[in-house]
């Protein structure tokens, strides 16, 4: 059965008997449907927050397919039901670009997956399309300061920073020109769109505090330069309060629940690879004041998503999670091993142990913010007892507990020996979360920390516009703020072609990016791109809707 077949067999329970389970009230739900719902943030309880525990679920290098992080994150969290505890799985949002180009949605897999699947991977309760929404107002706001004579901010068209954005992969839109067509039609210039996903507002979105918060930093958002190169802000085209009105509900978390019934929030939706890759601070924070124990991911390899969710997101939402999880599949090991495509789901011990080489970069690094991992080996049907017993070896060799997981197949009965290996973990007291930097490190001194103790490199390079752009960054006074580095997702290293464990390579920064609304400086490592293009054969290409709207082809 496929993922969709597979989440339409189950009856969901309506919402309302969710939020019931969890002492919310009725009143307190904005209902979207039967089976979604927005939560107040006045469900935020500091006292109850301080007694829960956050669990993060991250990954080795993955495969162009992705290794199971959501599908473990929520077999994990109904393992622990299973077990009598009270967990909650706190999410991100899939992005509608990737669902119908390569990827696919974001919802798990198989018997451990969140539901409504076809609505979380579609259109959701409307949180991408409000920041899709407030993001092109700033964008229309700047244009139109641009055409308006005597405009008092002296914004120079060639210095403007801010992009359009779009929730679809469609590379044709990444450098266009606008304005055409004469006067009436504003100021000709070069733009371009960023996928919703890439967009400052989502990563503001993800790190507010509260509605005053996100108005705050929506107003500190960076949109360009003056003719003077002084910079200009949002505040300064009194966008900020317009934007926060546009998303103003998105600012809720939502409510969905797993197949087997237990609450989850799936809230916000920025990639990894060029954000901060989690989900918003206040589902979390929800998830903490409403559960025990909360299960969350952090996208693509732990040196993407789990780097930035313990240096910038924990930096600024004073957390700390009490275990790690790190997801890796026998057939990762074996690509990281050598196996091309064709073979990564043939057996092969030889290439498994060679491919270890991943996995082992990934849990020195766990160690060095002060966690003692545990392995999730998130179970294939072409995975072999030796294969398996391999990687338990080699992670024991490290002090490291590797636990199979077969949620897929199983669902939470899948995942309860997972589920008490983490309990252990946190009840050992071995795990002490400690950042990796300080942020008033300089910002070559924070890049360097990240290149050399994560990635391994053997150092970092800078091109002379990035040596430009830092200048400016320290001129403006934004030094201070963490780093977002943004690098691909298939490599420790900037080359995507380096698997395994590459040793002695260097990095290059080609330029930076300033999100001084989010509050991170991004460095841009490679060909990195903001707008991701569609396949040769889309996903879209194999989906269908019948006449009674039954949808096919989505997973």
């Amino acid at each position: 059965m496929t993922d969709l077949s597979i989440a339409q067999s189950v009856a969901l329970a309506p919402i309302k008997s969710v939020a019931a389970r969890l002492g919310i009230a009725e009143d307190d739900l904005e209902l979207y449907g039967r089976h979604k719902a927005k939560l107040p943030l006045a469900l935020i309880d500091a006292e109850k927050m301080a007694r829960a525990q956050l669990i993060l679920v991250t990954a080795m290098t993955p495969t162009p397919a992705g290794e199971g992080k959501t599908t473990v994150s929520i077999g994990l969290s109904d393992g622990l039901n299973k077990l009598g505890k009270r967990a909650i799985a706190v999410l991100r949002e899939p992005s509608v670009g990737p669902v119908f180009g390569a990827k696919g949605g974001a919802t798990g897999g198989g018997h451990s997956q969140v539901g409504p699947l076809v609505d979380i991977n579609l259109h959701f309760t409307g949180d991408f399309s409000a920041v899709e929404k407030a993001n092109n107002l700033l964008a229309s706001l700047i244009d139109n300061a641009l055409h308006t004579p005597g405009h008092p901010l002296h914004l120079d068209p060639r210095a403007v920073l801010w992009k359009r954005v779009i929730d679809l992969n469609d590379r044709s839109l990444r450098d266009i020109i606008i304005g055409l067509g004469g006067k009436a039609n504003g100021v000709m210039r070069s733009d371009g769109f960023n996928i919703t996903a890439a967009s400052e507002v989502m990563a503001i979105l993800c790190l507010a505090t509260s509605l005053a918060d996100l108005k705050a930093k929506l107003g500190n958002i960076l949109v360009g330069f003056t003719y003077a190169n002084e910079p200009v802000y949002a505040r300064q085209l009194k966008a900020e309060a317009a934007m926060a009105i546009l998303l103003r509900d998105a600012l809720q978390p939502n409510l969905v629940q797993t197949l087997e019934g237990n609450p989850a929030l799936v809230h916000g939706g920025p990639f990894a690879n060029i954000a901060q890759g989690t989900n918003t601070v206040l589902a979390t924070r929800i998830g903490l004041s409403l559960g025990d124990y909360v299960v969350t991911e952090a996208g693509f390899g732990a040196d993407l998503g789990a780097e930035k969710f313990l240096n910038i997101k924990c930096g600024y939402a004073g957390l700390a999670p009490a275990a790690l999880v790190v997801v890796a599949t026998i057939r990762a090991l074996r690509h990281h091993g050598g196996a091309p495509p064709a073979e990564i789901n043939t057996p092969d011990l030889t290439r498994c142990e060679q491919g270890f080489i991943n996995l082992e970069k990934h849990l020195e690094n766990a160690q060095k913010f002060g966690f003692q991992p545990v392995v999730a080996i998130n179970h294939f049907v072409s995975d072999t007892a030796e294969e398996v017993a391999l990687v338990q070896r080699l992670c024991q060799n490290m002090g490291v507990q590797a636990v199979v997981s077969t949620s897929w197949a199983e669902g939470g009965a899948g995942a309860t020996r997972l589920a008490e290996a983490v309990l252990a973990s946190i009840a050992s007291g071995a795990n002490h979360f400690r950042p990796l930097y300080a942020w008033d490190q300089p910002i070559k001194a924070k890049i360097e920390t990240i290149a050399r103790e994560i990635y391994g490199a053997a150092g970092v390079d800078y091109s002379p516009k990035a040596e430009a752009d830092i200048r400016r960054i320290n001129r403006l006074g934004f030094a201070h703020l963490p780093i977002c580095m943004a690098k691909t997702q298939k490599s420790f290293s900037d080359n995507e072609k380096l698997i395994g464990r590459p040793v002695g390579f260097r990095v290059t920064v080609r330029e930076f990016e300033l999100a001084t609304g989010a509050g991170f400086v991004i460095p841009l490592l490679g060909s990195l791109l903001r707008m991701p293009g569609l396949p040769a054969v889309p996903a879209s290409e194999g989906m269908n809707i019948d006449d009674d709207g039954v949808i096919t082809g989505l997973s």
